[in-house]
């Protein structure tokens, strides 16, 4: 390398350290890392006042915080990609996670297996169960684009519907693919119905292979040098071995939210997310600058349902066992999808990944902790096991049971807080958190003269278009030359 090439490479990564240093004091990814902070705080203090586990619980505490919040993301951004971007009300968001995990799990259970699949590998499996989604992404959207959006809705719930009682029948329990098909080899499949389907090879195995050399079964095999090394450090903190693995698992979910985030940015600033846009505001004025809407429509919802797919499989086969039964197919799971959507604010990737977040801890894992604290401090022996023996002894003015009921069904009053939280956000901020952030007609901001060169201090970056060193919005026009909007 001449000495040139090496200034300038040192040059670019000045740049670049510098671009990050800003974006974490100045845009979305410091508002990311200020909100997750928060958040490591207070369930710090709650591991600290809860059952005592010493710092070994502390760090499983907060492991499962970021977990559920990596996977809520994911399937948060995904939905932003049609309700944010295209105005396309998808409710049938655990239906396309279902089509991507059934393939999945399809794809690569063995052969020899009860219920049968093909024995393929994982990243084969993972293609085909995003293909799969959005096959039927598209195959749902054909029809139903038609239509105006309510109705829309209607249709993807139904399909979301039809996919988890098709899985529960035991009609397609197990079945043979091309039976009676000249030239074309038989496949015994199945769903396994009520039982459900086994996925040895699930994405957690490439994880433990860094720490076991016998990743399907660990405890059949010894350690790696890395894993002997990594689990002795964190056993020495007091830290579970499981533990230490999901922490691993959990950063390759944290490396799919990034990527989720990075492909919605680059989608949001192309022509193609402008057109989506355009969509969303008004379809008819879309139509008539020549733009065929339906084909970006059937586009965008093929795209948003192949990552709800990958969602699903990333978030349910890494148990090694699916069945229909599983709350990730329920309709209340698309409901919990959409609660995140707009307490981050539609239209907003860091709103999404910032909704999920919040949803995941405060209103998902936050009543548990809660009740883990009220339990340990405030109530002492069996809480009633009804309301009304609760209730009872409130007449006599002792409040003990019912406050011991109340906490011991902490969780199960999460649906009352979510209630609140929307009523709450509906009244004060319908459009989320983030959702206030204006839309930038033109690819420069004509009434910033601050981010001009030379001009005053650069404005601050909007979600879905970063500012290059100039101060102008990054992004590609529709001559592929640099600039876009500066927002989503």
């Amino acid at each position: 390398m001449s000495g040139t090439d090496g200034a300038s490479t040192a040059t670019a990564g000045a740049g670049a350290v510098d671009r990050l240093r800003a974006e974490l004091r100045e845009g979305d990814a410091g508002l990311i890392a200020l909100v997750m902070a928060g958040i490591y705080v207070l369930f710090t203090v709650f591991a600290i006042l809860g059952p005592s586990q010493g710092v070994g619980g502390v760090v499983a505490v907060l492991q499962r915080v970021t977990f559920w919040t990596a996977l809520y993301a994911m399937l948060v951004l995904a939905l932003n990609l049609h309700w944010g971007y295209a105005g396309l009300f998808n409710i049938g968001v655990a239906g396309f996670m279902a089509v991507g995990v059934y393939t999945f799990a399809a794809i690569t259970a063995p052969t020899g297996g009860n219920p049968p699949g093909l024995g393929l590998p994982l990243w084969i499996g993972v293609v085909g169960g995003m293909l799969a989604a959005a096959v039927a992404g598209a195959v749902v959207s054909l029809p139903a684009l038609r239509l105006r959006a309510d109705y829309l809705a209607i249709v993807t719930v139904a399909f979301s519907e039809i996919v988890r009682l098709s899985l529960l029948s035991t009609t397609f329990q197990q079945f043979t693919l091309f039976a009676n098909v000249p030239f074309l080899p038989e496949v015994p499949l199945g769903s396994g119905a009520g039982r459900g389907i086994n996925i040895p090879i699930n994405p957690t195995i490439p994880v433990k292979s860094l720490f076991y050399t016998n990743p399907t079964n660990p405890a059949s095999g010894g350690r790696t040098a890395l894993g002997e090394a990594v689990i002795s450090a964190f056993g020495a903190a007091g830290v579970r071995e499981t533990v230490v693995v999901s922490l691993a698992y959990t950063a390759v979910l944290l490396a799919f939210v990034a990527l989720f985030y990075w492909l919605l940015r680059r989608i949001g600033n192309s022509p193609f997310g402008r057109v989506l846009k355009a969509i969303r505001e008004d379809e008819l004025v879309a139509n008539s600058l020549g733009k065929d809407t339906r084909l970006f429509k059937v586009k965008v919802f093929m795209v948003g349902c192949a990552l709800m797919g990958l969602g699903g499989i990333l978030w349910e086969t890494q148990k090694g066992f699916t069945d229909p039964t599983s709350t990730t197919f329920l309709p209340i799971q698309t409901f919990y999808i959409f609660i995140a959507l707009m307490i981050g604010g539609a239209g907003s990737n860091t709103g999404s990944v910032l909704g999920g977040a919040l949803f995941a801890s405060l209103l998902f894992l936050g009543p548990q902790q809660v009740a883990a604290v009220f339990t340990k401090y405030f109530v002492g022996g069996d809480a009633p096991s009804t309301f009304a023996g609760a209730l009872g002894p409130v007449g006599s003015l002792d409040f003990g049971p019912l406050f011991a009921y109340t906490v011991q069904n902490v969780p199960s009053l999460r649906f009352v807080l979510v209630g609140v939280v929307l009523i709450v956000l509906m009244q004060r901020r319908p459009t989320g958190l983030l959702g206030h952030r204006k839309e930038v007609a033109a690819s420069v901001d004509l009434a910033d003269r601050g981010g001009r060169p030379g001009g005053e201090a650069a404005r601050p970056a909007a979600d879905g278009g970063g500012l290059d060193d100039g101060g102008e919005p990054t992004g590609e026009r529709d001559d592929g030359s640099s600039g876009g909007e500066g927002d989503e």
